[in-house]
């Protein structure tokens, strides 16, 4: 990956040819095709450059992505039009969804045609299937003509993690490209009861941790978990390839290319029995099958949890302890892998119904070269919502606290290149570095480049889908008897169709490996 983006000569150049073919375009194709670029030679100083954006026509970028609504929001987004008016002469509306909510509202959304731009996707939320049906423009050309800076950014193997059939449907985000996972705990709590994380190397050595927080700390929850973010989804989705939807998975450990359903693994069965283990114990908060991301971050904010599991790579637990304002550790018990889930486990795509995909490419390609741009995103307002030191290391101004901040919406990694964020002053100065060798140390998944069409069994994969948002939050919690309500579920899958879709899912794996192996 390319970490220099050229000379700001070049830069300028490309960006002041853009915008001089966008301007020709009038600005108002609504089918995606590109403008054609003028054939003037394009300026080639700053001052030529800001000449050149007022003729673009004003444009207004909606963007939808997963997220609470800060309370500084709109403060944000004004300092964003400022900032893009003079860059693209574009605004922007930023419109989080709450986690909880988001595939029932981009579902309408995309059912209802409506107009907006710019949205977040990923391999866990429906990215292939939704660029298959068309709700994604194919960004080939547009990325050709308007993306230079994320491709000279990402570079050749990034994007083609993400492609489908060779195609980029979506930009993905510039940050690991490996997957692991573990549990964050509360340092104040691990240094009280001198809790030796170093000792401890399996899951089951956690028990007599739990036990001990719970026998000390009344009205703190040893782990605290919730219906999307547990830790046997942590074990499920990063020990295995899930193939995009989990109906169908692949253990790399394994050896092979044999496509198994997801409860027949004894990576994941021997999680939810220990969930169960712990839950009966009173470990787990016994509202956690039903309660939302948001809530379990929420009681971890209150003092009411002192661990949670999480996707973890260097540095989650500094970049959590920001978000969350307490001190955190991590523990990693599961080693890198990379899967093309991770490969596309955060992406940026311009909505079909988007007005001006150019100018929504522009923006990409900004989030991407524009450190002021990504900064003022992923953290707000200079002296409002962060102090900058000379060295460019973040502070919370005097008398704000990740709790109090109006502007702290932990979207960081969701955006652009994340390595042109500035760091937090209880980051690793060597975090950028550290995340190369977590890449570089990861295992590869034998499937990796294969994606999944879930064309053909889309009425199963449907009905299958009915039936995990039946079980899953309450078996992975720990909230039901697996010896019981297991078998049930097994039963349903097959039922609503889960045997026909790993037939299908192993026939295009087969044909897949052919060429790709």
């Amino acid at each position: 990956m390319k970490k220099k983006f050229g000379t700001l000569l070049s830069l300028i150049m490309i960006t002041a040819t853009v915008l001089t073919a966008c301007g020709s375009s009038g600005n108002n194709n609504k089918e995606g095709t590109s403008a054609e670029p003028a054939e003037s030679a394009s300026p080639t100083t700053e001052t030529a450059q800001a000449t050149e954006a007022p003729q673009l026509d004003p444009y207004k970028l909606v963007m939808y992505y997963p997220a609470s609504t800060a309370k500084d929001l709109g403060l944000v987004q004004d300092e964003l039009n400022k900032y893009l008016t003079e860059k693209i002469n574009a605004t922007i509306e930023l419109k989080p969804i709450d986690w909880g909510a988001w595939n029932d509202k981009t579902n309408l959304m995309f059912t209802s045609n409506e107009k907006f731009d710019v949205i977040f996707t990923a391999s866990y939320l429906a990215y292939n299937s939704n660029s298959t049906k068309g709700q994604y423009l194919q960004l080939d050309d547009l990325l050709d003509q308007y993306g230079q800076g994320i491709k000279d950014t990402l570079g050749p193997d990034w994007l083609k993690g993400s492609q489908i059939d060779g195609h980029s449907f979506a930009v993905p985000t510039l940050k690991e490209f490996a997957g692991s996972a573990g549990i964050l705990f509360r340092k104040d709590l691990v240094d009280k009861y001198q809790i030796d994380l170093d000792s401890i190397n399996t899951l089951d050595e956690l028990t007599p941790v739990f036990q001990k927080i719970k026998e000390g700390e009344p009205g703190v929850t040893p782990l605290v978990a919730a219906g999307s973010l547990n830790l046997t989804g942590m074990v499920g989705g990063y020990s295995l390839d899930n193939l995009s939807d989990t109906l169908g998975v692949l253990d790399p450990d394994k050896g092979d290319m044999k496509v198994v359903s997801l409860l027949e693994t004894d990576k994941v069965k021997n999680t939810i029995n220990l969930m169960r283990k712990w839950n009966l114990a009173g470990y787990v908060n016994k509202d956690a099958a039903t309660i939302k991301d948001d809530q379990l971050y929420n009681l971890m904010k209150a003092g009411k949890g002192f661990a949670f599991a999480a996707p973890t790579k260097p540095g989650k637990d500094a970049e959590m302890s920001t978000t969350l304002g307490m001190e955190l550790v991590q523990k990693d018990f599961l080693k890198p892998q990379t899967t093309t889930g991770e490969a596309t486990g955060a992406m940026l795509a311009i909505s079909r119904t988007s007005a001006n995909p150019e100018r929504a490419m522009m923006f990409l390609n900004l989030l991407y070269t524009d450190k002021e741009l990504i900064n003022l995103l992923d953290f707000g307002i200079e002296g409002t919502h962060y102090v900058k030191s000379a060295d460019n290391i973040l502070s919370y101004p005097e008398g704000v606290t990740a709790q109090t901040s109006g502007y702290n919406p932990g979207t960081a990694w969701m955006f652009g290149n994340q390595m042109n964020t500035y760091l937090w002053d209880n980051e690793d100065p060597q975090k950028w570095e550290k995340f190369k060798a977590f890449n570089d140390s990861s295992t590869k998944s034998p499937a990796l480049g294969f994606v999944w069409d879930p064309t053909n069994v889309k009425n199963e994969v449907a009905a299958c889908a009915n039936v995990k948002a039946e079980f899953n939050a309450s078996l992975f919690t720990g909230a039901i008897d697996p010896d019981k309500y297991m078998s049930q579920y097994i039963q349903k899958l097959k039922d609503a169709g889960l045997d026909k879709i790993i037939a299908e899912k192993q026939k295009q794996l087969d044909e897949w490996a052919k060429t790709n192996q």
